[in-house]
C-alpha cells in the first residue's frame, strides 16, 4: 500500500515551472527559423532558464514593492504619533485653561465686593478676558489683580464696563 504524499507550496512552484517550459518548449518549436539547429533538450533548457529569469525578476519586483510598503507603514506611524503628541499637548493646555477659569471665578465667588457681580471669565493659552459690568473702577482693578494671582495666567484683558450710577 503506497501513502500520497500531501502537495507542497515546493511541488506546486515545481509543476508550474515544469508546464511552462513545456510552453514555452512548443512554443519555441513552431518557431523552427529562429531555433534551427537546436536540439529539444536545448530548447527546454532555453525555456526553463527563461522561466527562472523571469520567477527572479517577479521576486525582486514583489521584495521591491514589501520594501516600499514598510516604509510607508513606518511614515505613517510616525505621523499618528506625532499627531498623537500634539492631541495630547492641546488636550493638556484645554484642562490648565478650564483649571484657571474655575479658580478665577472661585476667587471672584470668595471676595465680598466682587460675589455679588455677573463676571464671565474666558481662557484661552492662559490668556484670560474678562467680560460683564463692574459697580466702581475699584471692583473693576481688584478683578484683574485677583485673575493676575492665579497660577498658569499669562495676561488678563479686562473688559468689564463700569456700570451708570
Amino acid at each position: 500500500m503506497k501513502i500520497k504524499q500531501p502537495l507542497t507550496p515546493q511541488h506546486n512552484l515545481k509543476s508550474a515551472v515544469l508546464l511552462l517550459s513545456i510552453v514555452a518548449l512548443a512554443a519555441l518549436s513552431a518557431c523552427g527559423e529562429k531555433d534551427a539547429g537546436q536540439t529539444a533538450g536545448q530548447k527546454l533548457d532555453a525555456a526553463m532558464a527563461s522561466t527562472e529569469k523571469a520567477a527572479a525578476e517577479a521576486k525582486a519586483k514583489a521584495e521591491a514593492s514589501m520594501a516600499k510598503a514598510g516604509d510607508a507603514m513606518k511614515d505613517a506611524t510616525q505621523k499618528v504619533e506625532a499627531s498623537g503628541a500634539k492631541t495630547m499637548e492641546s488636550l493638556a493646555g484645554k484642562a490648565d485653561d478650564v483649571a484657571i477659569t474655575a479658580s478665577i471665578s472661585s476667587e471672584f465667588a470668595k471676595d465680598a465686593d466682587l460675589s455679588a457681580m455677573k463676571i464671565d471669565v474666558d481662557t484661552k493659552g492662559g490668556n484670560v478676558t474678562l467680560y460683564g459690568s463692574a459697580p466702581t473702577s475699584a471692583a473693576r482693578d481688584k478683578a484683574t489683580t485677583l485673575a493676575k494671582s492665579i497660577k498658569g495666567v499669562a495676561s488678563v484683558s479686562n473688559q468689564l464696563t463700569l456700570k451708570s450710577s
